[in-house]
């Protein structure tokens, strides 16, 4: 009886060690107050694809960033895979820019724009133009300054693509005006349901 009673401590002992262990085990959580450094797995993002087809002079409407609601026209895609879109600038006030795909809604409408217009425009043209600094006192960019990154080229390359899509935009009645306005939903509105 003696004996039954030892071995049944023991075994209740060795049980009750081996449930911590494994409590541990089971209910261990790394501390949430971590940093943890974003790491890009690969050099190169993925990318984009557009999910319909879209022809130059097409009408999308732009979902995210500083321009989201706008409808501007579509011109070509990039080596980088971006879309190259224009508001034109004088209707909207969208310059030449490169957007994704994943951000752009295509829509039914689609001007007359001949897709050469804008053959000349790749990705270096969006590179950022560095102007030196004297100072430490010019941290602080002027206004005079900062209209200096935008070059003769640039300026050149907008208006002959911009005067372009004008002509395409004139030709429609309306146009200028369903390029004005910008999109958004109201109360009730089913996105799902609407074609564009």
């Amino acid at each position: 009886m003696v004996r039954d009673l030892k071995k049944a401590k023991e075994s209740r002992k060795k049980n009750a060690e081996e449930n911590k262990s494994l409590k541990v085990k089971k209910n261990w959580y790394p501390v949430s107050d971590l940093k943890k450094h974003f790491q890009r797995k690969c050099k190169v993002p993925k990318a984009s694809h557009i999910s319909a087809p879209l022809t130059p002079g097409q009408v999308v409407i732009i979902l995210s960033g500083r321009f989201r609601g706008r409808r501007v026209v579509y011109l070509k895609k990039l080596e980088s895979n971006l879309l190259l879109v224009t508001g034109p600038y004088k209707y909207n006030g969208v310059p030449l820019k490169r957007v994704n795909a994943a951000y752009v809604l295509p829509t039914n409408t689609k001007l007359n724009v001949n897709a050469e217009v804008a053959k000349d425009v790749n990705d270096d043209y969006f590179k950022k133009v560095d102007i030196p600094r004297e100072k430490q006192e010019d941290f602080f960019e002027d206004e005079k300054k900062k209209k200096d990154r935008i070059t003769e080229n640039r300026k050149k390359m907008q208006n002959d693509v911009d005067t372009a899509v004008k002509k395409a935009v004139d030709e429609v009645p309306m146009m200028k005006e369903y390029l004005r306005n910008r999109f958004a939903l109201k109360n009730g509105d089913k996105p799902h349901l609407m074609k564009f």
